[in-house]
């Protein structure tokens, strides 16, 4: 059934009591010409979102077991309109951000002109490379039958064209203002390394070998007494602690050799292992180590003392994550242009910074006069 989580794709997270009572006194346009954003000189329609917000419906609907409450999906229709709406407006600003980046504050016929320029040249990219792939997606010979399937699942032909122009648009200019790919100095480098180096610090560390039995296997503990000696002694003999592990070992690494890969000091469920793994001999096995669990026998094959980890090792570590930085602080410094460039108003103006609500539509879907 849908429940409250369903409408989280719009929300991403868990709605209040208000939240919902909020969303089932909502009432959406049904007029599919409605207007219900305008995003610089583009506007947004009813139509644009409403089908994608049934189809998501009807497919959660068709699954359900049982029947499904109206306020149910009157909860989530309303907030998938928004969840929607909110990603068309984007995609809206960049597309007008691009168009105003190429012409500024020429004259209309100049934005006209580049417009219907960029959608031409989107439109042919459309037809050339989408198409086929969505012909092949679908199983579909032609783009008739091709428009009928996407019908179907809450789009049509003709929307993914305006939905694949717009996001092109806007991939040029997210492209011209965020660059993806920004140079980190050494200096850079080193002064975030400094700047984290407790976040680099480290335990004493630790990888070993070892021979397990466990205390429920065995009738009484002597029995299992006389199981991990036995144990020990083929390994001693034998030469290979880790054959001996993969054959009679009970712990869970016992299959792959009872080899325990690098651990932190005091990390282990085992205080008794814990303190012998870093204080034994390296290369030395051990004797008969009892815990509340079981009998234990290990060999350490290296340790680690604590420290800072080298800068040597986190160079490449590091510059990802200043990159990452850089191209999130480019994006914000985009997004807030966007805002400035581009006004917009919306039928939920608190869903984007600095949108204002939009003025009340006439039943033809024509939005008044915005001031």
């Amino acid at each position: 059934a849908i429940t409250l989580a369903a409408a989280q794709v719009a929300c991403c997270q868990a709605p209040s009591q208000a939240e919902f009572e909020r969303a089932l006194a909502t009432e959406l346009p049904t007029d599919p010409a409605a207007v219900i954003a305008v995003v610089g000189q583009s506007k947004i329609l009813m139509g644009d979102v409403k089908p994608k917000v049934d189809a998501r419906i009807r497919s959660v609907v068709e699954k359900s077991p049982q029947q499904v409450p109206k306020d149910q999906i009157k909860f989530a229709r309303v907030n998938l309109t928004r969840g929607f709406l909110a990603q068309a407006i984007q995609t809206k600003m960049m597309r007008e951000s691009f168009l105003l980046s190429q012409v500024g504050t020429q004259a209309a016929e100049k934005r006209k002109e580049a417009s219907e320029m960029m959608a031409s040249r989107a439109r042919q990219m459309f037809i050339d490379s989408e198409v086929p792939e969505l012909l092949k997606r679908y199983q579909v010979n032609d783009m008739t039958e091709l428009d009928e399937k996407l019908r179907a699942e809450g789009t049509s032909l003709p929307a993914r064209q305006r939905d694949f122009t717009d996001a092109m648009l806007g991939h040029l200019y997210i492209r011209e203002k965020v660059n993806k790919d920004p140079n980190v100095s050494l200096a850079e480098i080193v002064q975030f390394y400094n700047a984290h180096q407790s976040d680099y610090q480290h335990k004493s560390q630790a990888r070993w070998e070892q021979l397990t039995v466990l205390f429920r296997n065995f009738p009484s503990r002597q029995a299992a007494e006389e199981e991990i000696k036995a144990m020990g002694r083929e390994a001693y003999f034998g030469g290979s602690m880790q054959a001996v592990a993969r054959e009679k070992s009970q712990e869970p690494l016992g299959k792959s050799g009872g080899v325990h890969d690098w651990t932190n000091q005091g990390s282990l469920a085992s205080d008794e292992l814990d303190q012998q793994i870093f204080s034994l001999p390296i290369n030395e096995m051990s004797e008969v180590i009892a815990d509340q669990n079981g009998l234990h026998i290990i060999r350490v094959l290296e340790r680690k003392p604590a420290g800072v980890r080298p800068l040597r090792d986190l160079q490449d570590e590091i510059r990802k994550k200043i990159q990452a930085q850089k191209v999130a602080a480019d994006q914000r410094k985009m997004l807030e242009q966007m805002n400035n460039l581009v006004p917009v108003w919306s039928l939920f103006p608190e869903d984007v910074p600095g949108a204002k609500p939009l003025p009340k539509v006439a039943s033809g879907g024509r939005a008044a006069k915005l001031r």
